[in-house]
Parts: C-alpha cells; structure tokens; sequence
C-alpha cells in the first residue's frame, strides 16, 4: 500500500472539523436543553465596561432582579430570565407563552422593551445619555458575555456581547 499524503490531510481535517464541532457543543451544553441549537447569532458591542466589582453573585442578582419585577404584574410573565455558566456569564431569555416571541423580529422587539425598562434604572441615568444605551448595555455593564434568546420552542437567536 503506498503512503498517500492527500488522504492523511484530508483525515485531520475531517478530525479538525469533528473537534472544532465537539468543542463548539462543549461550549453551549444549554443548547437541546433550555433552547434549541440557535440558528442566528451576532455580535454586540458595547461602549460600556463591565463594573470593576461585577462577578458571579451580581449576574445572578440581576436575574433574580428581573425576576422579581415580573412577579409584581398581575398577569402571568411572558419570559423567564436566567444567568447560566461557571461564572453565570451566559444570560438566557425564554419566553412562556407559545407563538407571542416567534420570530427573530418579536424577539428583537422583546430586548427592546427591556431596554426601555433598562434606560430608567439608576445605572443608565447617571450616564449622559441613556437614551444612547439599551439592555445589552446594562447586560455588559453586570459582565455577561452571552445572550440567548428564545421562544421556548423552535427559535434561538444568539448575541454575544463585546
């Protein structure tokens, strides 16, 4: 049998390729789990910094937080808000109610009314323009570095945050 290099290159690519997809599903274990594999992404970035003492316990907070605030309306919340990963670095938005976020349009309106609710935290007041700033803003300035949004059932949209 003779040594035919095109064959080694095209096994470690093939090798490659299965690595970088394992890495990749290694790198979102929420995918098939709290959302399906998301089918857009992009990438936000921010003006802001992350606060100097932002950590763990503060994305949580933040979550809890929003939490909280849907729990004051007197009807049942259309999403749930989560921080996930080690160091809860990863932010998932999941709507409840089957066909109200199903599209990647609704989903983007819904990041739009939090960044409303956002401009009026004591946060984005203190900054000389809030009206410049929206909810990734405010997700950059706790330290998340992701965020998943979905409808809970066929739609993923990813953001990661810059």
């Amino acid at each position: 049998m003779k040594f035919r290099p095109q064959f080694l290159a095209i096994g470690l690519s093939a090798c490659f390729a299965l690595s970088s997809f394992q890495l990749a599903q290694a790198d979102d274990s929420h995918a098939g789990y709290y959302y399906p594999e998301p089918q857009s992404s992009e990438v936000y970035e921010s003006p802001l910094v992350p606060l100097p003492n932002a950590n763990k316990r503060t994305r949580i907070g933040f979550t809890v937080g929003l939490g909280a605030q849907q729990r004051k309306l007197s009807h049942a919340p259309d999403y749930h808000v989560f921080a996930k990963g080690a160091q809860a670095e990863k932010m998932i938005i999941v709507a409840t109610a089957a066909g109200k976020y199903d599209t990647l349009y609704r989903l983007r309106a819904l990041l739009a009314a939090l960044s409303a609710e956002a401009r009026l935290s004591p946060l984005f007041q203190q900054s000389r323009n809030p009206q410049n700033l929206n909810f990734l803003d405010l997700a950059r300035l706790t330290g998340f570095t992701k965020v998943t949004i979905t409808d809970g059932d066929t739609i993923a949209h990813r953001i990661e945050i810059q």
